[in-house]
């Protein structure tokens, strides 16, 4: 198994949005994106829209579960500059727990739901999601809290 090209990895609850078409693709020179996400692995429409996003920027996108993303990230192509996508980081820490080779994770946004509190300017978690960015920041060489590539990166202590 192969050492795949990852160029990027984002936790936001958005996924793929005109933010990270502009801002990450351009910043990353990624040209795959590859969404984990158990449920959006399996919805057409929400891979629809999602696609409109990466044919707008010309990259391709590939929508996967997190234990296929596991499976397979090996055998990636040298040539795929990849950029992985989350909405948590329970599913950033999962791949991290399977074997995927991240290294860095760009924390981006994280919207406010009941029981979550503000970490961030762009970032509410709860206890659990607390405790999914305290073991990523243990397994990989740097996790940071950052909007946009412009934007100075935020300092959180966890």
């Amino acid at each position: 198994m192969g050492v795949p090209n990852i160029v990027l990895c984002r936790i936001d609850n958005r996924l793929v949005h005109g933010q990270v078409g502009v801002s990450w693709l351009a910043y990353s020179k990624a040209n795959l994106i590859l969404i984990a996400d158990d449920e959006v692995a399996n919805d057409k429409l929400q891979q629809d829209i999602m696609r409109m996003t990466a044919n707008h920027y010309n990259v391709q996108i590939r929508f996967f579960t997190i234990d296929h993303t596991a499976e397979i990230i090996g055998r990636a192509a040298p040539s795929q500059k990849i950029f992985i996508v989350t909405k948590t980081p329970h599913q950033m820490l999962e791949l991290v727990r399977k074997g995927v080779p991240i290294r860095e994770v760009n924390v981006g946004n994280m919207h406010f739901s009941e029981g979550k509190k503000q970490i961030s300017s762009r970032v509410y978690a709860d206890e659990a999601d607390v405790a999914a960015l305290k073991e990523l920041e243990q397994r990989t060489e740097r996790l940071y809290f950052q909007d946009v590539p412009a934007a100075a990166v935020e300092h959180v202590t966890l």
